[in-house]
């Protein structure tokens, strides 16, 4: 039976791409304009919907990190809905000449954005990735394959509807955005496995086992990251009030979030200054610490950290916190343990920053700011489907222009190879 309908998606995912490669601006800018629109007409519906997955969740004992991400309210509906409308607004890349050049023999030479083709993600948890997901698809030109966590079935299949509706009301196929309606886990391994013929690329979003399960068993390339291990460096130079504000706001603002810092490093030279007042406002604001000997020594409530921790992703209210001799120790220490996704220096010296922005290797690095700013909304994208760590195509948040690939278009007048 699952082999059944996932061909049946395969096939009409396949078929909607070339008319979404060619579909209008306007057309598109249509569909999630309405499809933003159903969003905001269905709410109750869809927070009903979300609420059964909630107290499903919940019986099945769901961690607190989790239902935080699976959890919907008018304010995350209304950020969807906007979201789309934001996607809508932005320009259109798909046609757009990326560069232009005449060679020698008279011969014009275009290189040219078009989409991807068919995309395959798949996800855990986030029904705001089924809107967010399916928008920078369509936008992109591309079908897409959306296999949604069991968890968050009824909220997806509910913010699905509001996405047809808007396909149904621009006139644009269907298949264009397909969820997939089967929870069995058998989906998942044939969609990797076996639908190569109907997909071109897979985007896995989600915790560390299913990110590791997509790399060894798709058969398309993938586009993804494992671990979201982020840092936030406390240089000599800090102002301490930026710091604090910083380190508690990347650190707790939402702990379940891939750019959640997990490591707060400390230059040793502000630590007499520095470290007592960030460790005791961390503990203050609900977060457990875990720190080297000397964070210890700043407070009696700061457990006792291990290798382990310095490579820990926790997605909940923890933190590892160590003293680092200067700048260059804090790179090295970020270039070990880190997985080059987003990583923060604070500090007023620019110098310091400019080194630390050059020479830390991650997807997104930053001076004076959260890490939480790890984001395709927050970069002006709209939305995101998630944060790539990859350096091939794409890397950092994987947004409109992040799914597409180029073509080269040849223009000449008779002209033959010698």
């Amino acid at each position: 039976m699952v082999i059944g309908v996932m061909d049946a998606i395969g096939r009409g995912a396949r078929s909607a791409a070339p008319v979404l490669e060619l579909a209008p601006s306007g057309q598109k800018n249509t569909a999630l304009s309405a499809a933003a629109a159903a969003l905001r007409a269905r709410r109750h519906r869809i927070l009903a919907d979300n609420e059964r997955d909630m107290q499903e969740a919940q019986e099945e004992g769901a961690s607190g990190p989790l239902l935080d991400r699976l959890r919907l309210d008018e304010k995350r509906i209304e950020a969807m809905a906007r979201a789309l409308e934001d996607i809508a607004e932005l320009p259109d890349p798909i046609g757009t000449v990326l560069a232009e050049w005449t060679r020698p023999n008279g011969m014009r030479i275009q290189r040219r954005r078009v989409p991807l083709g068919v995309i395959g993600i798949i996800y855990e948890s986030r029904p705001n990735v089924t809107a967010d997901a399916g928008a920078l698809c369509l936008k992109s030109g591309n079908a897409v394959i959306l296999r949604g966590g069991s968890e968050s079935a009824r909220s997806n299949a509910a913010i699905h509807a509001c996405l047809k509706e808007g396909l149904q009301v621009a006139g644009l196929p269907s298949a264009s955005i397909q969820l997939v309606p089967t929870t069995d886990r058998a989906a998942v391994g044939y969609m990797l496995a076996e639908m190569s013929r109907y997909i071109d690329v897979i985007v896995p979003r989600g915790g560390k086992q299913l990110i590791e399960r997509v790399r060894r068993e798709a058969r398309v390339p993938v586009i993804g990251h494992l671990e979201g291990l982020c840092h936030v460096f406390v240089d000599r130079a800090a102002d301490l009030s930026m710091a604090e504000e910083i380190v508690l706001n990347s650190k707790l603002r939402r702990t379940g979030v891939c750019g959640a810092a997990e490591t707060l490093l400390v230059d040793r030279h502000c630590a007499r200054t520095h470290l007592g007042p960030l460790v005791k406002a961390l503990l203050e604001a609900g977060c457990e610490v875990r720190g080297d000997e000397t964070t210890r020594r700043c407070d009696q409530r700061v457990q006792s950290a291990t290798e382990q921790d310095w490579s820990t992703e926790y997605l909940d209210a923890v933190i590892a916190v160590r003293v680092v001799e200067g700048l260059d120790a804090a790179i090295e220490h970020i270039r070990h343990y880190g997985s080059r996704h987003t990583d923060c220096i604070v500090t007023r010296d620019p110098a310091a920053a400019e080194r630390f922005l050059t020479r830390v290797d991650s997807a997104i690095v930053l001076h004076n700011a959260s890490t939480q700013f790890a984001d395709g909304g927050e970069f002006g994208m709209g939305a995101e489907i998630g944060i790539s760590t990859d350096k091939f195509h794409a890397r950092g948040p994987v947004g409109v222009e992040q799914l597409t690939s180029y073509k080269y278009v040849v223009r000449g007048n008779g002209q033959v190879r010698p």
